[in-house]
């Protein structure tokens, strides 16, 4: 997930939120282009990412949303579209997140009132505990049946599937360190790809999954 920031934006593009505000508040006052998450009645602001964050996000956006729309599986959002999936849980705007087309009820203009199906966030520096604690725990709280955490610094990729005992477990991987979805069916990633500099074409990733 981007970096979290404590300061407020830029005056002259973004207002100044109240002190403290409801969710629904918080909806009516951010807009599109403003990074930020609500916790506690508050605005936590995030601030700009790598490249490296970038481009990973990029790819893993651009191959699933084409995978999604092949199979006719559900939609796909991406920061910084709103996720809450509790009454009692915070307002998040996760990298990336999937939705069952089964759990399309769940979608409000404005955000998603209820868990994703698949959620992906990208690790920075400044993130890790809030993306590997924080929303590791409210996200297996909520709901969310899988959680990819992709750590581009470290190079490391972690898949969690969420038990019927509502716990989230760490997905193993074939031998040769490919994981493949629960959630997305027939979706498979090898693990190298999103190391390889640059990046693997796009196309091919779509070749080597039938999709073209």
């Amino acid at each position: 997930m981007a970096q979290e920031i404590k300061t407020e934006p830029d005056s002259s593009t973004t207002p100044s939120p109240p002190a403290k505000m409801t969710y629904e508040e918080f909806l009516d006052w951010i807009d599109d282009k403003t990074h930020a998450e609500w916790v506690d009645g508050e605005v936590v602001f995030m601030s700009p990412i790598s490249k490296e964050h970038q481009d990973i996000g990029r790819f893993l956006l651009t191959a699933i949303t084409l995978f999604v729309e092949v199979r006719q599986s559900g939609t796909i959002f991406y920061d910084p579209f709103q996720m809450k999936t509790g009454p009692d849980l915070p307002g998040r705007a996760p990298d990336i997140l999937f939705l069952a087309k089964e759990n399309l009820s769940r979608l409000k203009r404005t955000h998603l009132d209820g868990p994703a199906d698949l959620v992906i966030e990208i690790i920075s520096p400044e993130s890790r505990t809030r993306d590997r604690e924080e929303k590791f725990y409210e996200y297996q709280q909520g709901g969310v049946r899988e959680y990819w955490l992709i750590d581009p610094l470290r190079k490391q990729a972690e898949f969690y599937h969420l038990g019927e005992d509502g716990i989230y477990r760490l997905a193993p991987l074939d031998e040769d360190n490919t994981y493949h979805s629960r959630v997305l069916e027939g979706l498979w990633l090898k693990v190298e790809w999103l190391w390889q500099e640059p990046l693997p074409p796009l196309l091919n990733v779509l070749k080597e999954w039938g999709l073209v």
